[in-house]
């Protein structure tokens, strides 16, 4: 909705009115108006808020946090004039970082702008403020800190793996009808290669998966069953997830580990106790959440109760059945109305949900309560950003909204019928600051076209032209701007790095790769993989888990690893009756065979750090590595023992993060004036550089193939854990029945190509003064082979983009020298 239409709870003029007879020293009223006169439309929406719900809807760029902060201290300043009570706002946000920024932000608002002290808040991630009210309440939480052990989502795969082995000792009718696949003639070498597979991928991936969509939206492994009877499919998908997910939390509980979901889950036990949720909620006179697009239906459960009145039972009953059973969460926003007691402002842009094809995180709720409130007149729009110069801002509005076209021409045959939860994006476009705007040099004056377009003839063509304009961007005074390259995946960034590393040398110029510096946090998963196989070099699942190492690391080509694994002793040491090995294959059993050799001949103590020199790591991972040797060492002193040095490391590998020898902050050095940064898309989020380059623009990435890998097609063309996850999804969304398999695979391959989509939009909406985009006409078909160049499309957005902006098509023959 417009802004005109936006009721604000304080008119304009009774604030007039109250400030005609001025005093010398402006009152608390006078500097509110004044830090309210010094934001944007949408922004003064936000700090207009009083009570009761409010959805703001921010484009890229808007100056979310900013007024986010301004009104936070807004209301903590309204909240101190009205009441003597002790009630705080509780803000929520994403990361830890965001967190730590937003609160500078109130505090500077609260002792410059409005001389109150620097309280009557709290800022939280999400699940450090669950894990507050859950250690609060310890009895009724069920959450004794002392005794558990916390895991994060990535590194629980060592308790996925074991689900998966005891829900196979426990299910073999079922397991055996996943061997058998589609079609099997009963070939040993054959069945070997699909136990592989299953074990080690298909089902850990569909176990991941679903047990982290279920547990984010409060559903037991008994209600997952339950919907599993309303499918038919062959393998009863939702029915082996089921036991998957039922297998881990009985794994979790008997061994006191946690996970984030489990905090969430704990805190709202807590809230299920009358008196435990009336101290909270008195406690708190409203929450502000950040980044709403990225919450997950309990995180949104749990936000709601703390932000009710604790005096009006109708909202939080329908909030604690849903807890207590297990239901949908989707009908909160339902709820929604001018006089509800829900003091919840949600801050968030549906167009940068970029986590929900990977995490929990689902953008439906957040779009659902935009279109809740905007219906009651309470939603504000924050459409205005100064980040951009003019023609990106336009460049990527255009991608928006061309895409949404394509998507609705597509899935409604024709038939344009704008709805929201169609499209990959919500229909709103960025718009340009009024003039007199208080952002120093908004909307900037672009650098050359501000966008440019190229389509070079390779990926080698690519780094000529990429380097030649980022030698004449930094050429005058290299520390006066910041520049990024922006990639898909990591690869893609380790190719780059490597090939720009000589000119930016040359040039002065420095060259910072972020997937290569944040390699580090892998370190020791990568040792512990070779360490278990140097321990048990005949087990197939750690031959593979060592060969996935030495692929990554680029030490061995890649290769079908699961027909290497499947039978470890022909692939050390081939008889010689066996059939020769190609050259791929003797290398990668040539280095394993080293890594055996060194085993017997090394002392423990220096194991870890020859594994770090074969890993080929650089000085910091090798700084690294060195201290997770010392802190290995020290473990297990009085035991120096290969096993006790695998339980040290396996429990720092599951159920810790251990830091990377690097201490600065992240954000800072990702921006840093004088630097070209390679970074990907996805961690761009919530950055932003002077230039930014976007090269290898393709179909075959963005948005994708949503193609089964070869060695699992034998189950079908789908994989079980996107089908699942698709059917969850549904019942979630309330659809009225529980799609099919190939329902279920096409809605999970409209999800993914959304998602990339809102992806590329992320990323071209990172540049300030220039846009730099290409396609070369020959690339990888995988970036794990460089070398193999094939004719590959670009990206549908960007011949759209080349015909609306024919001005920013550069003209190659002119520019190669």
């Amino acid at each position: 909705m417009s802004d005109s239409k936006f009721t604000i709870p304080v008119v304009q003029e009774l604030l007039d009115s109250e400030l005609s007879e001025r005093s010398p020293v402006p009152s608390l009223k006078e500097k509110i108006l004044a830090i309210r006169d010094s934001l944007r439309p949408g922004q003064q929406q936000m700090a207009d808020w009083q009570s009761g719900p409010l959805a703001i809807s921010a484009v890229p760029g808007a100056g979310k946090s900013t007024g986010m902060a301004a009104a936070a201290a807004i209301a903590i300043a309204r909240q101190y004039e009205r009441s003597s009570s002790r009630r705080q706002l509780v803000v929520v946000t994403f990361t830890r970082s965001a967190a730590a920024n937003i609160k500078a932000k109130i505090r500077k608002f609260l002792r410059d702008d409005l001389s109150l002290p620097q309280m009557g808040f709290f800022v939280y991630t999400l699940h450090g403020l669950a894990l507050n009210i859950a250690s609060r309440h310890s009895d009724l939480s069920g959450l004794q800190l002392e005794n558990v052990t916390l895991i994060t989502p990535t590194q629980s795969h060592r308790f996925i793996r074991t689900a998966v082995e005891q829900w196979i000792g426990n299910n073999q009718d079922r397991y055996l009808r996943l061997l058998e696949g589609h079609q099997f003639d009963g070939e040993e070498t054959e069945r070997l290669r699909r136990q592989s597979v299953l074990r080690t991928e298909v089902l850990p991936e569909l176990a991941n998966t679903v047990i982290h969509e279920a547990k984010s939206s409060g559903i037991s492994p008994e209600l997952l069953r339950k919907w599993s009877q309303q499918t038919t499919d062959e393998y009863a998908i939702l029915s082996i997830a089921a036991g998957l997910y039922e297998q881990y939390q009985n794994l979790m509980r008997s061994r006191d580990f946690i996970d984030y979901d489990d905090m969430i889950l704990a805190a709202l036990r807590v809230l299920e106790n009358d008196s435990a949720r009336r101290i909270e909620q008195n406690q708190v006179f409203a929450v502000f959440e950040d980044e709403a697009q990225d919450s997950s239906p309990l995180q949104t459960q749990l936000l709601e109760i703390l932000a009710s009145d604790a005096d009006n039972s109708s909202l939080l009953t329908d909030a604690m059945n849903r807890v207590s059973t297990g239901d949908s969460c989707t009908d909160a926003i339902h709820r929604v109305s001018p006089n509800s007691p829900l003091n919840l402002v949600r801050v968030g842009d549906p167009n940068q949900a970029i986590n929900s094809t990977f995490t929990p995180a689902d953008p439906i709720y957040f779009r659902q309560f935009c279109e809740e409130c905007d219906r009651i007149e309470r939603l504000a729009t924050m459409d205005q950003a100064g980040r951009s110069t003019r023609i990106i801002i336009e460049a990527a509005n255009f991608a928006l909204t061309w895409i949404n076209n394509q998507w609705l021409a597509k899935t409604n045959n024709g038939q344009q019928i704008p709805d929201n939860r169609q499209v990959p994006f919500r229909l709103q476009t960025i718009r340009p600051v009024n003039a007199g705007d208080p952002q120093t040099n908004a909307n900037p004056a672009p650098v050359g076209r501000g966008l440019e377009l190229y389509t070079p003839r390779d990926i080698h063509q690519t780094v000529e032209l990429l380097s030649q304009r980022v030698i004449e961007l930094f050429g005058e005074d290299p520390t006066k701007n910041s520049a990024a390259i922006l990639v898909r995946e990591n690869r893609q960034g380790r190719w780059l790095g490597e090939a720009l590393a000589p000119v930016c040398k040359e040039h002065n110029i420095t060259l910072y790769d972020v997937g290569e510096r944040d390699r580090r946090s892998h370190v020791p998963q990568e040792i512990l993989a070779l360490l278990q196989f140097c321990d048990r070099p005949h087990s197939p699942d750690y031959l593979k888990a060592a060969l996935e190492a030495l692929v990554q690391r680029q030490l061995i080509p890649t290769q079908d690893l699961n027909a290497l694994a499947s039978l470890p002793e022909e692939f050390l040491y081939p008889s010689p009756l066996a059939a020769p090995q190609s050259e791929t294959v003797q290398k990668a059993a040539r280095l394993c065979r080293n890594l055996l050799r060194a085993r017997l001949e090394l002392p423990l103590y220096q194991l870890i750090s020859f594994l770090a020199l074969t890993l080929n790591y650089d000085q910091a991972e090798l700084a690294t590595a060195d201290k997770l040797a010392e802190r290995v060492n020290q473990q297990i002193a009085g035991n120096s023992s290969m096993s006790g040095m695998l339980s040290a490391l396996s429990e720092i590998v599951s159920s810790e993060r251990f830091e990377p020898v690097e201490t600065e902050d992240s954000e800072e050095r990702y921006t840093r004036r004088g630097q070209l940064t390679i970074i990907t898309m996805h961690k761009a989020k919530g950055l932003d550089w002077d230039y930014v380059f976007l090269p290898f623009l393709h179909e075959n990435l963005i948005p994708g193939r949503f193609w089964v890998p070869p060695q699992s097609q034998f189950l079908g063309d789908f994989t079980l854990s996107e089908v699942a996850r698709a059917q969850i999804r549904a019942t979630l969304h309330e659809e009225s029945t529980i799609p099919d398999v190939s329902q279920a695979w096409e809605v999970a391959k409209n999800l993914k190509t959304s998602e990339e989509y809102r992806l590329l939009y992320v990323a071209m909406t990172r540049a300030k003064l220039l846009l730099w985009m290409s396609a070369a006409q020959k690339a990888p078909f995988t970036w794990s082979k460089p070398d193999n160049l094939q004719e590959q499309a670009p990206c549908p957005v960007f011949p759209a983009l080349k015909r609306q902006f024919p001005e920013c098509v550069m003209n190659l023959a002119a520019m190669i020298k």
